[in-house]
């Protein structure tokens, strides 16, 4: 058998810090780790680069024909991590800006995920990042959060199918973090609120958090307290005014 890890949004950030921990046997012994995004690089010995744009729709078959041509290849973890954000008013947006954003956040994760699952086995696991957004309908970030909804939604689902094979599915919620994301949002404006209210997660803290909770086979991480009870407050309040509290804070 060959134990692979697949990981997308390789290159810098989360997804960095993931592969990085994984090398160090945070997942135990790994035969292979795919490092899947647009400009990935081999970065230890079992790091295996994939340079692709999951925006389009033949990367998937790339990753497929890779395990069909992999002696005796099981896909122990896979972990959907790529993603982008842009901040703004929906109306002003570039049309292909909410149309990647939809092709990467909610259809990538369907294919990999669709194609990833005949290499599994009892104790795979699936890690999905979504994000503190999913909790509620974000106005200035309606395409993300949306699709980050999806993305929650689709976890807890697949792991209530799939639980009773071993097979557990993790959505990962953190709030936001250092990383590539906001420079390429446009929301350096954002980010000083953020960092007021809510400071910053810690990248290497949230991705440990995150593979421990798919070890462990839970369905859901917030890695944050604070965002735990910001999922609570969601849950209790009408949508209305969970979203005037938002706005008074920020």
């Amino acid at each position: 058998m060959t134990s692979i890890a697949i990981v997308t949004g390789a290159s810098s950030g989360l997804g960095a810090e993931i592969v990085r921990q994984l090398a160090e046997g945070a997942f135990g012994p790994l035969d292979q780790i795919w490092a899947v995004s647009r400009h990935a690089e081999r970065t230890s010995p079992r790091v295996r680069p994939f340079a692709l744009d999951l925006t389009d729709p033949a990367s998937f078959d790339v990753l497929e024909a890779a395990l069909a041509e992999t002696p005796g290849a099981r896909v122990v973890l896979l972990v959907n991590n790529a993603g982008f954000g842009t901040f703004g008013d929906f109306a002003d947006m570039p049309a292909r800006d909410n149309a990647d954003m939809v092709r990467l956040l909610m259809l990538a994760p369907v294919e990999l995920t669709y194609r990833a699952l005949p290499y599994m086995a009892a104790g795979s696991r699936i890690l999905n990042v979504a994000s503190v957004a999913a909790f509620m309908p974000q106005p200035g970030l309606a395409t993300y959060s949306a699709a980050k909804r999806f993305v929650l939604d689709l976890s807890r689902a697949l792991d209530a199918e799939l639980g009773g094979v071993d097979i557990h599915v993790t959505a990962l919620c953190p709030k936001f973090m250092r990383t590539g994301f906001l420079d390429h949002a446009g929301a350096d404006d954002v980010a000083a609120r953020m960092a007021r209210l809510t400071g910053f997660e810690d990248v290497g803290r949230v991705a440990a958090r995150g593979l421990r909770a798919a070890r462990e086979g839970r369905a859901l991480c917030i890695p944050s307290a604070d965002m735990r009870a910001l999922y609570v407050a969601t849950k209790v309040l009408p949508y209305p005014l969970a979203l005037a509290v938002e706005r008074a804070l920020l």
